[in-house]
């Protein structure tokens, strides 16, 4: 089982650069289905998420190569509207493809989604909203088969919660849809805002009114396109909360610091200093952090769920009580029993986290339960004494590339085994 060796006790200090969006790339090469010729992602992060989303290109009979950061995908009407159960399990977003696949095919077929360490997550409104554009949904034992035969059609659309994946999935199934569709209560969140760049940039009619709402026209389709993702905003955050959680500093190249206001405001409030020029973030962590007294995660532009872990073993190095309240996914916390085995002093009520902190922790030997609680305990081993073992790093690859060496490159202790 792989795993990381970490001595800890060192201040990060360096450059280290940010590559494209996680959340950004997988919605992107979904879009990519939508459109006829070849085209090409630039600044594509090498995750094992993104390698699964093209392991059901491949399965859907699309091709494409990749070359470094750059992938080509060679799009064209799928040969299969099934995406085989090994690979819906493998990418737990990837239901993100079933508004693309319905609008090409006028069919798809995708496994009944389970839930995972963070807790279910239902697409009932994928479901709710794919029927009023047209598509009717039959459950079988394990499978849920989706239907156009006269393909989608327009809708007047209301989310009850702005679901980015929701948002996605509807923005995909309306492009090629007949008429008008309008998305009430959207997401927000900037990887949303690249999605429809992508698609304008191929020929798509769509607009974010002021109100918010997304106003998508039907085009009969789309020509190929050329496309930078995003910046990852989570991973610079990630190397924020290490450089402050080790009293160092960092310089975070190709960062998008208008993405992370909600973020480095917090980071301020603990002490730290931040200036941004262009693309680059200047990150200076003080001798001792300063503690947050109350924090909810939100959507977007609030403070992001997936850098709440991140925050949260970061104050176990403040002086004194940070409490931090879950405003997305009832068990967002379950990476909290493995923190406590660097003495970290936790306590769990409900969506709520009392962090006590202290200015020292213990190395201590742990496990991934998910994404960012396993990039959290990655940041409590950097600034804890003494040696750590994190195992099940599997789930940290999903999100990171490179994220030993990077961090080795600002002066960590760390391999990988």
């Amino acid at each position: 089982m792989q795993g990381y060796i970490i001595s800890g006790g060192r201040r990060l200090c360096g450059t280290v650069g940010v590559h494209g969006s996680k959340n950004s790339v997988l919605p992107l090469i979904s879009a990519s289905l939508l459109m006829n010729g070849e085209s090409v992602l630039h600044n594509c992060p090498d995750l094992t998420d993104v390698t699964a989303a093209l392991e059901i290109l491949k399965a859907l009979g699309i091709g494409y190569v990749k070359n470094g950061s750059d992938i080509s995908i060679f799009s064209k009407k799928p040969e299969r509207f099934i995406i085989p159960d090994e690979l819906m399990c493998s990418m737990r977003s990837s239901v993100m493809f079933l508004g693309s696949i319905l609008s090409r095919c006028k069919r798809a077929v995708i496994s009944t989604p389970g839930g995972c360490m963070l807790g279910p997550r239902p697409i009932d409104l994928h479901i709710n909203a794919l029927k009023k554009m047209g598509a009717t949904v039959t459950a079988h034992e394990n499978t849920l088969e989706f239907s156009a035969e006269n393909g989608l059609a327009g809708a007047e659309i209301y989310l009850d919660f702005p679901s980015v994946g929701a948002t996605e999935n509807v923005i995909m199934a309306a492009t090629l849809a007949t008429g008008v569709t309008t998305l009430y209560n959207a997401a927000r969140e900037p990887e949303i805002g690249d999605l429809i760049d992508f698609l304008n940039g191929a020929g798509a009619r769509i607009t974010v009114e002021d109100s918010g709402a997304v106003r998508i026209i039907g085009v009969s389709g789309l020509n190929c396109c050329e496309h930078t993702v995003i910046s990852d905003r989570i991973e610079a955050a990630t190397y924020m909360a290490a450089a402050a959680a080790t009293g160092g500093s960092v310089v975070l190249k190709g960062a998008m610091p208008s993405h992370l206001r909600a973020v480095t405001e917090v980071f301020l409030k603990t002490g730290c200093d931040i200036s941004a020029q262009g693309n680059t973030i200047e990150f200076y962590a003080p001798k001792t952090l300063k503690p947050v007294r109350l924090l909810k995660t939100q959507v977007y532009p609030g403070f992001p769920t997936d850098a709440g872990p991140l925050l949260i073993s970061t104050l176990c190095f403040a002086n004194g009580v940070s409490v931090i309240k879950e405003g997305i996914f009832e068990n967002r916390y379950v990476f909290a029993g493995e923190l406590s085995r660097f003495g970290a002093d936790i306590g769990i009520y409900g969506n709520m986290a009392l962090v006590e902190g202290y200015n020292k922790l213990s190395g201590a030997n742990c496990r991934c339960t998910d994404l960012r609680g396993g990039a959290a305990l990655v940041i409590a081993a950097l600034g804890a004494d003494g040696e750590s073992r994190i195992e099940n790093i599997c789930h940290i690859k999903r999100g990171y590339q490179d994220f030993a060496e990077n961090l080795k490159d600002l002066g960590a202790d760390i391999s990988e085994e």
